[in-house]
C-alpha cells in the first residue's frame, strides 16, 4: 500500500493545507465538496506538493515535518511555482 504527504492551495481563501492520505484523488474530492471544516469553505483545492512514502508513519512523519516548518514550506512551494511557469 502506498501513502502520501500533501500540500493543498486554495485561490479562493489564499491558504495552504497540508495532510497525509492513502488516496490523493478520493481526499481532494472530499476537500472540493461542500462539507463542514477549514477545507470546506473553498472549492478550489489543488495538489502542489505529493510525496509518496511505502508506510503511513513515514507520510505521518513528512506531514508533521512540514508543518512547523515555514523554511520547509516556503522551499516546496516556491519550487513548485517555479516548476509550472
Amino acid at each position: 500500500m502506498k501513502f502520501f504527504t500533501y500540500i493543498l492551495f486554495s485561490k479562493i481563501k489564499n491558504k495552504f493545507y497540508i495532510g497525509w492520505t492513502e488516496n490523493p484523488e478520493e481526499r481532494l474530492r472530499k476537500y472540493n465538496s461542500n462539507h463542514k471544516g477549514f477545507t470546506g469553505q473553498a472549492s478550489d483545492w489543488e495538489i502542489v506538493y505529493l510525496q509518496e512514502f511505502s508506510h503511513k508513519e513515514e507520510a505521518m512523519k513528512r506531514e508533521s515535518e512540514i508543518i512547523p516548518n515555514t523554511i520547509i514550506k516556503y522551499l516546496i512551494i516556491k519550487k513548485y511555482y517555479t516548476d509550472t511557469i
